[in-house]
């Protein structure tokens, strides 16, 4: 089955071996850094020839990009659940109270995929290192999957609040929503022992949802209100 439960056709031998090169460099780079990984480790975690980095992506760096395209296609299937479409013509809600649910949704739906979805883990660990030193691959992952997906909750939350969509006080706003719920991925080791929770599993996530739900609408009743 795909990421939304269709059933898929087995791959074929050349397509799993793509795939596991894949995941492993995900893997490997988002946790030891591209420099220190080497395509040997990359080929023995896959159970891959390391011939086969070459023969698939034209070396190291062409799986680089391939990793950051797995993350674009992962995250947009996640948010289009939530958004319908992660493309700048969506069109507009037709109420403030519809934007508002589509907001609320895509906060349920980044919590359930960021916070309680293990595999999410090497993928935020991936596009930190990518932040921390950019490459050609977050350039792929910003106009994939950040800027549209930004400019889509800035619509949203225009819509619902009457605010500018892209005011500055409306972007910094949206990254503030995204903010509070990778929190609890990047700290996810101190969320633990602070909450003294074993895990954070599909309970612990219900919680989180819920609570970042609350503080969206209240920050978009106060924006109503006309409160600073």
């Amino acid at each position: 089955m795909n990421r939304t439960g269709t059933p898929q056709p087995p791959a074929s031998a050349p397509e799993a071996t793509r795939t596991a090169l894949v995941m492993a460099a995900l893997q490997l780079f988002g946790r030891q850094g591209f420099d220190a990984t080497s395509t040997r480790e990359i080929a023995a975690a896959a159970g891959a020839n390391i011939g086969s980095i070459a023969y698939h992506f034209g070396g190291k760096e062409g799986l680089r990009l391939a990793a950051a395209d797995y993350i674009v296609d992962t995250i947009q299937s996640v948010a289009s659940q939530a958004l319908g479409s992660t493309t700048l013509a969506q069109p507009e809600p037709a109420t403030p109270a519809e934007a508002e649910a589509q907001i609320a949704a895509a906060v349920e739906r980044m919590v359930g995929f960021i916070v309680a979805r293990p595999e999410a883990g090497e993928i935020v660990q991936f596009v930190l290192r990518e932040l921390s030193t950019p490459t050609d691959a977050l350039d792929r992952i910003y106009t994939g999957v950040f800027e549209p997906l930004h400019v889509r909750l800035c619509q949203l939350w225009a819509a619902a609040t009457g605010e500018e969509a892209e005011s500055e006080r409306t972007r910094m706003t949206v990254f503030m929503m995204i903010g509070q719920v990778v929190y609890f991925r990047i700290a996810r080791a101190a969320v633990i022992r602070r909450m003294g929770w074993p895990d954070i599993g599909p309970g612990e996530a219900a919680k989180v949802a819920g609570l970042a739900r609350e503080n969206v609408a209240a920050i978009i009743a106060a924006r109503k209100a006309g409160k600073p």
